[in-house]
């Protein structure tokens, strides 16, 4: 089955609109993505979507171009003030780490053996790198028939995480809304309005931001090839540095009119992965893919709720910072807008609190995904 280009983007945006359309009746309670990623795989299974249907949108090639430049956008919104205060994040993440890889190792091999619990970590500690760690390491020892158990989990971690993530996101945001005087939001407002602006006009042009977000994500590329550090680290270090330098402005993306239309490419991107599982793959692999997920999922709310007691972060604020693992970009940014938007009363206290969660939530995905998944990865699957 084939369709226009035009006419496949627009069916994934539809179901894509159903998933907001959700979110905004169910008060962030279902997760526009992970409706619409189940929503893709049950019209694949149906027969109504071929297989590739994302890729008949032409937009996955555009993977490539569209990353970079959006984690340089997500940079720009973590001003100094803001950022000197996530060491806490890096610290619950890691703990959330340590919790999921010990209960896997230890319950998974019980239950059924090292190898099969071994390739369940990667994509539970989160990121693509992590999955073709693993699937590679199975291939290499001749262990094929287990690659789709971690590659079930990538495609199923970030619709089981983002309900169990938004749970304790809005719990917290309700404890920070309440807890937040009103001089508090004033001076948040005060230190946003700062860098709301570059410092020079032409800066504000929308081309000229564009070139400059597209340029500094091309380095993040080039310089990722040269050296062991990940691009999307890079890009979101060029973010940071030049917000906090006022070349661009906070939230770059949005001042260029084009954010919505870069995370809705995006979303195509992410939900492609749902792509090439089968009912038969959930049926044979259902027991083992179930076991590790929890047991994960389980490891991670541990590590997050002791990592948040060590550094004084009330434990519904570090507990999604360490489920981030499941989720990644951009799962953890839309997660920040939803409950945001969903549970401040007005335009002011939803600015004030979408600050105050993804920073952390950012920070935290990186850590997890992006750097400490493939360092798991690559360890555990080495001692098989």
């Amino acid at each position: 089955m084939t369709f226009d280009p035009i006419v496949a983007t627009f069916l994934i945006l539809l179901i894509l609109t159903i998933g907001e359309l959700i979110s905004i009746v169910t008060h962030a309670r279902v997760p526009m993505l992970m409706t619409a990623m189940i929503l893709y795989l049950l019209l694949i299974w149906s027969g109504l979507f071929p297989e590739n249907m994302t890729e008949q949108t032409l937009v996955p090639s555009l993977a490539m171009v569209l990353i970079p430049a959006l984690i340089v956008h997500m940079g720009t919104l973590m001003s100094y003030d803001i950022l000197k205060k996530q060491w806490c994040a890096v610290v619950i993440a890691l703990f959330g780490l340590v919790g999921a890889v010990a209960l896997v190792l230890s319950l998974g091999t019980l239950i059924f053996d090292f190898s099969v619990a071994a390739s369940g970590i990667g994509p539970i500690s989160g990121g693509v790198i992590a999955l073709l760690i693993t699937t590679e390491r199975l291939q290499e020892l001749g262990l094929t028939s287990l690659i789709v158990v971690p590659v079930m989990i990538a495609a199923f971690q970030t619709p089981v995480g983002m309900p169990i993530t938004t749970y304790f996101m809005r719990k917290y945001s309700r404890y920070f809304l309440k807890h937040k005087t009103d001089a508090d939001k004033q001076q948040d407002i005060e230190n946003k309005e700062r860098y709301e602006h570059a410092r020079f006009n032409i800066l504000k042009n929308n081309l000229v931001l564009l070139t400059i977000i597209f340029g500094f994500g091309a380095v993040a590329i080039v310089l990722a090839k040269y050296t062991p550090i990940h691009y999307t680290l890079y890009s979101l270090l060029f973010g940071i540095i030049l917000v906090n330098l006022r070349i661009l402005p906070k939230a770059a993306l949005e001042k260029a009119n084009s954010f919505s239309f870069l995370m809705a490419a995006l979303m195509i991107v992410i939900i492609n992965t749902m792509g090439g599982i089968t009912p038969k793959d959930v049926v044979n692999h259902f027991p083992a893919v179930v076991v590790i997920l929890a047991v994960g999922v389980i490891g991670l709310l541990l590590g997050g709720f002791i990592g948040s007691k060590l550094v004084g972060w009330h434990h519904t604020k570090g507990i999604p910072v360490a489920l981030t693992a499941l989720l990644g970009f951009p799962a953890d940014y839309i997660l920040c807008e939803e409950v945001s938007r969903s549970e401040a009363s007005n335009d002011q206290d939803e600015e004030v609190l979408f600050d105050e969660l993804v920073s952390p939530m950012l920070i935290g995905g990186f850590v997890t995904v992006t750097i400490a998944s493939a360092v798991i990865a690559s360890f555990v699957m080495g001692l098989i």
